[in-house]
């Protein structure tokens, strides 16, 4: 059994209900610069004629040769003191789309273009932890092109893809796959430079994804950007990436909540759902993970709305167990504000109740 690592620590997280080790896709600075779903293999009863298939095949190149051009203009190089990463071109206003890992506590950058040689200075617009994104702004917006993004809803598994970014320093680089599953929900975990974040709905894909791709595209080949690249799975017991599993965020999410980060610099509707509590991991005597805390209640929250108090232990979502803070980011990642949730609680008498909770919207915080 593996478990979910991001760029420098590992921990326990769940992909729907399946556990896997991932890591965030961020090159240091010392580089070298939902349930699985299936996909169906059509057949014909006419075999393909030797004259066919490499036209086939030619268009299917040519494709791919059309893709790539059209699309690499628009991804860029991003590197701050910590590291390096990828972004893509948001709008003609000089604004570029990237994970909030990438961006961390830095507040300046340097972009490069792939057409180009020349660094351009950039500033913070805004970003979003939750979500693991964030928008930075170019001060000379001349020599940018913007990405078209797809409506990520489309995706299908199954459906070519292309992850473009800077892989270990190595600028414009370039690997393909397939969507493997749509609807995953990945966790990162907090460190240093990262609050963590919980991503719901995000596409798995078997395109390479490496340190350094953060932040890049993941396009169809209409040359649509469909997600961010943003974890690659690996393997807890043999090290290293383990191939053919990486995740995305979808195209959708991306466009909402960097539009927002572009308008005003803060996200006020992440179409999340939330408690309203600040929360811990509390353990049983056996030192095991056997609920979630109560530390604080937001006044006049959800939670303090429904009588859930500081001191109270979550012991379940909608009859799901809630062993630890990380179990309960997932539960409600899949919820949406206004949504009911019946919560199980342990109070601080030691008596059970179950209050059912109308949730409330995620913020920053």
């Amino acid at each position: 059994m593996a478990a979910f690592s991001s760029r420098r620590a590992l921990v326990a997280a769940a992909i729907v209900a399946a556990t896997v080790t991932v890591a965030s896709c961020t090159s240091s600075s010392d580089s070298s610069k939902s349930s699985p779903a299936g996909s169906a293999v059509a057949s014909s009863s006419t075999p393909a004629t030797s004259s066919s298939a490499p036209t086939d095949l030619a268009g299917l190149q040519n494709a791919y040769v059309g893709v790539v051009q059209r699309v690499l203009p628009s991804v860029v190089e991003i590197t701050t003191s910590e590291g390096l990463g990828s972004g893509i071109v948001f709008d003609n206003k000089g604004d570029i789309v990237t994970n909030d890992h990438v961006v961390g506590s830095a507040t300046s950058f340097e972009v490069r273009l792939a057409t180009g040689a020349t660094s351009l200075k950039a500033s913070l617009a805004g970003s979003y932890p939750p979500d693991d994104l964030a928008v930075i702004r170019v001060d000379n917006a001349k020599g940018l092109r913007p990405a078209t993004f797809a409506d990520s809803s489309k995706v299908r598994v199954g459906d070519i893809v292309l992850a473009m970014g800077n892989p270990l320093g190595l600028s414009s680089s370039v690997t393909e796959g397939i969507v493997s599953a749509t609807g995953r929900t990945v966790t990162e975990p907090k460190d240093a430079t990262s609050p963590g974040a919980t991503l719901p709905n995000v596409i798995q894909t078997s395109a390479a994804i490496n340190p350094g791709n953060s932040g890049g595209a993941l396009v169809d080949l209409n040359g649509d950007v469909v997600g961010i690249p943003t974890l690659a799975a690996t393997d807890q017991e043999l090290g290293g990436t383990a191939p053919g599993i990486g995740f995305a965020i979808p195209s959708n999410v991306v466009k909402n909540i960097a539009q927002q980060l572009v308008d005003t610099g803060k996200v006020t509707n992440s179409h999340r759902a939330a408690l309203g509590v600040s929360v811990v991991t509390v353990t049983g005597p056996d030192g095991s993970p056997a609920g979630v805390g109560v530390v604080k209640v937001e006044s006049g929250g959800p939670a303090a709305s429904a009588g859930i108090a500081a001191g109270d232990v979550i012991t379940a979502i909608n009859g799901t167990d809630t062993p630890d803070t990380s179990t309960l980011s997932v539960l409600l990642a899949k919820l949406k504000p206004g949504d009911q949730a019946k919560v199980s609680l342990l109070k601080a008498d030691g008596s059970k109740t179950t209050v059912t909770v109308t949730l409330g919207q995620l913020q920053a915080g």
